[in-house]
């Protein structure tokens, strides 16, 4: 578990909180993002919430509705008011979540300068990345519920999170040329635990 570890640090940002106009969670398997999103509005980081996200890979086989309309009920359960949040159901990647969100504010004639985006910690730098590329006119701060590695590996998709940290790491390296993220360095021994995943079968998520 010592190489999926280093692939996790290398993720997860952990950035500092600051007060913003919305928080955005970005939908996902992992309920403890709305968790997250409720104990930010709790905490008064922001006075509204938009959950995004349609169905993905790991979600389509647990869920009969979208992922923003999963993480709003799980919101509003941990005392988020039903009309402090907005949905944006539609978006089936990071990309698609944040150019959603901005027209759904757009629609809505919303200006916002700050947001604080949600994520799970295993792709806090895909969102930042992401963010900067398709967004980089808002303010942004990304975080994520407050677990550990282990933590997050036995809840949600266990150990296909491995697989997925994988993926995103090939993605990272792949999509600044494609236009999806600015550029992120990633260091050798990064790349080399990567290498040795694949080498062991953590190939699930993979750019073919």
């Amino acid at each position: 578990m010592l190489l999926a570890e280093q692939l996790w640090s290398y993720h997860h940002l952990n950035q500092p909180l600051e007060r913003a106009d919305f928080i955005v969670g970005l939908g996902s398997y992992d309920l403890r993002v709305a968790a997250r999103c409720a104990e930010l509005y709790s905490g008064n980081w922001a006075p509204s919430i938009i959950f995004s996200g349609h169905l993905g890979k790991w979600t389509i086989a647990l869920w009969d509705r979208s992922e923003a309309e999963i993480f709003a009920e799980h919101a509003i359960a941990r005392g988020v008011p039903a009309n402090r949040i907005k949905l944006e159901p539609k978006s089936t990647n990071i990309g698609e979540n944040l150019i959603g969100t901005r027209e759904l504010l757009h629609a809505e004639n919303v200006n916002a300068a700050a947001i604080i985006i949600v994520t799970k910690p295993a792709t806090e730098r895909r969102a930042f990345a992401t963010s900067q590329k398709v967004w980089p006119e808002i303010k942004t701060v990304i975080t994520s519920p407050q677990i550990s590695f282990q933590e997050q590996l036995h809840g949600g998709i266990q150990e296909n999170l491995i697989h997925e940290m994988v993926g995103d790491l090939q993605r990272m390296k792949l999509y600044p040329d494609l236009g999806f993220q600015v550029f992120q360095d990633i260091p050798g021994d990064v790349w080399r635990a990567y290498e040795e995943l694949i080498a062991r079968g953590y190939d699930k998520h993979l750019i073919t």
